[in-house]
């Protein structure tokens, strides 16, 4: 984990990390961090997360990251000091999150461009290495692998430890979410709890 990370607030990251921990494992919460791969409004992978984030199983914190957007293009000569703040922001929430799970769809046969650009500006920091990651495929069988291989190819090179039973495909179409900008099958919903009642059994087990 980089040490001469900073929020935009200016908090150093040792702070940032400690306070987003208050409710992790040493006090009987696991804090994990969503991370949809869409920037549509109406996203159906968002929408998921969005779910996931408002009624997570009892012992975990879910709360949505929601500044993909606002993520400059990455550029390698732009990984330092001072970090432009949405980058630093992100760093600093990775960092501070015992697990995340991510939603993402697939685009021309791969990660989206946005959502690959957010993985990019993870490599220099470090702060998704060794930790517990998962993801959630909402596209029904036989689509969505591009994305899926592309992301588990990503993860694996800045060193995630990835929780092969949190990850799962739950087909979710657009009809099935609600005015509310929720996902209302029960199913579905159990399905997304279980993702991530498993990925914090593994913050909980480090060596299960």
């Amino acid at each position: 984990m980089s040490t001469r990370l900073q929020m935009a607030s200016g908090l150093p990251l040792a702070v940032a990390v400690e306070r987003g921990r208050e409710r992790g494992p040493a006090s009987g919460s696991v804090q994990v961090l969503l991370v949809s791969g869409s920037t549509r409004r109406l996203s159906v992978n968002t929408a998921v997360l969005r779910t996931a984030a408002l009624a997570p199983p009892q012992g975990v914190v879910a709360p949505l990251l929601d500044t993909l957007g606002l993520l400059p293009a990455f550029n390698p000569d732009d990984d330092h000091d001072p970090l432009p703040a949405a980058v630093a922001d992100l760093r600093t929430r990775l960092a501070a999150a015992d697990a995340v799970l991510f939603c993402t769809p697939e685009y021309a046969g791969g990660l989206p461009g946005s959502f690959k650009n957010l993985l990019d500006w993870t490599v220099g920091g470090g702060e998704l290495h060794g930790k517990p990651v998962a993801w959630i495929t909402v596209a029904a069988e036989g689509r969505g692998d591009g994305a899926r291989m592309s992301l588990a190819t990503v993860l694996r090179y800045v060193g995630a430890r990835v929780v092969v039973g949190a990850c799962a495909r739950v087909p979710v179409s657009s009809s099935a979410i609600g005015a509310d900008g929720l996902v209302e099958d029960p199913g579905v919903r159990a399905a997304i709890s279980d993702s991530l009642r498993l990925i914090a059994d593994a913050v909980r087990t480090p060596g299960g």
